[in-house]
């Protein structure tokens, strides 16, 4: 266990002092003025690190893995927050550019989790965002029992965390000119679940967005129905296919989820795929339940790869699937 730590964390340190050369030291022209001067700051103070670290490193030899893991660690730990840890390829992104990049991966390009402030400020047009129903916050209907944490203090963490009432935010805003309606989900509060706040939020933006007669978009990112609401937050699914029923039947409107990662559980079994066009984004997580609950479940493995967006694309579950880049752009000719 300790070579695997000593392992990974010269990675780590290894990365920072390649990256750090191509990306702090960088020319003029990106960044100037105070950012230039903050950032050879940065490059001067973690370069100096790495110099330590070379110095330290005939230390290592003769010095137990005591010694070099918490040296490592110290580095790690001092400037992790400069850096964003791409789950894919294990790539470091300097933190000051990855919002920039829409939280791509630099080093393999993989579509990273965005927040839902994020998430509108890339989707829609500057200055025509109005929030709805921000007022309104979950309690504990049910009064649930848990030996870890009260769901009240729960949600009284994440809201502190995330700086939202809820996992999801609705609103009307403009994409390139044209009205819409849009409901982001954001995973970082308590991994997106559905409870009772999120189904009526979703709702209402559905029964306006019929009144007004407005094309509607939800961005999905969640982990499923919140287990601490019980069946309440089970029934949001049939109240929010309801409600698109009757926007896309009765009405005739026009009605598109996009898919993140993860989508599971509730919300891909109701909302989440039935959209008039359903979107993907690449290498999204999309199922209802977890590979390791279906295997312990029917007791087969699952094959990998297998609750992939490309490989359900191929099984027709939906209809494309659309780097983050262009998103707003083909969203807005759909």
């Amino acid at each position: 266990m300790n070579d695997t730590q000593y392992t990974w964390n010269n990675h780590i340190n290894s990365c920072i002092d390649s990256y750090l050369q191509s990306q702090i030291c960088i020319d003029s022209y990106i960044v100037s003025g105070s950012d230039n001067s903050s950032n050879n700051y940065i490059s001067s103070s973690i370069c100096g690190e790495s110099g330590n670290s070379s110095k330290n490193a005939d230390a290592r030899t003769s010095d137990p893995i005591i010694r070099e893991s918490s040296t490592d660690l110290d580095v790690t730990q001092k400037y992790r927050h400069l850096w964003v840890l791409c789950e894919n390829c294990y790539g470091l992104n300097y933190k000051k550019f990855f919002k920039s990049k829409m939280n791509l991966c630099k080093q393999c390009g993989y579509h990273l989790k965005m927040s839902s402030s994020d998430r509108i400020e890339l989707s829609i047009d500057p200055g025509t965002w109005e929030p709805m129903d921000e007022d309104m916050v979950p309690l504990d209907p049910i009064e649930f029992h848990s030996e870890e944490e009260p769901y009240k203090n729960r949600i009284d963490s994440y809201q502190r965390k995330t700086g939202l009432t809820e996992a999801v935010q609705t609103g009307i805003g403009q994409l390139d000119g044209i009205n819409v309606a849009i409901a982001v989900m954001d995973f970082q509060f308590m991994g997106g679940s559905m409870g009772s706040v999120v189904g009526e939020k979703i709702t209402r933006l559905i029964e306006y967005a019929t009144k007004e007669f407005l094309p509607l978009i939800i961005v999905c990112a969640s982990g499923g129905a919140r287990k601490q609401e019980g069946n309440l937050s089970l029934m949001q699914m049939a109240k929010i296919s309801s409600a698109l029923y009757d926007y896309q039947s009765n009405k005739k409107l026009f009605y598109v989820p996009i898919l993140t990662s993860p989508t599971t559980g509730g919300v891909t079994t109701s909302f989440g795929m039935l959209g008039d066009i359903i979107i993907a984004e690449p290498n999204a997580y999309i199922a209802f339940a977890g590979k390791r609950v279906i295997e312990q479940t029917l007791n087969k493995t699952v094959p990998d790869g297998s609750q992939a967006a490309e490989y359900l694309f191929h099984k027709g579950l939906f209809d494309l699937i659309v780097p983050r880049n262009p998103l707003k752009s083909v969203s807005r000719r759909i």
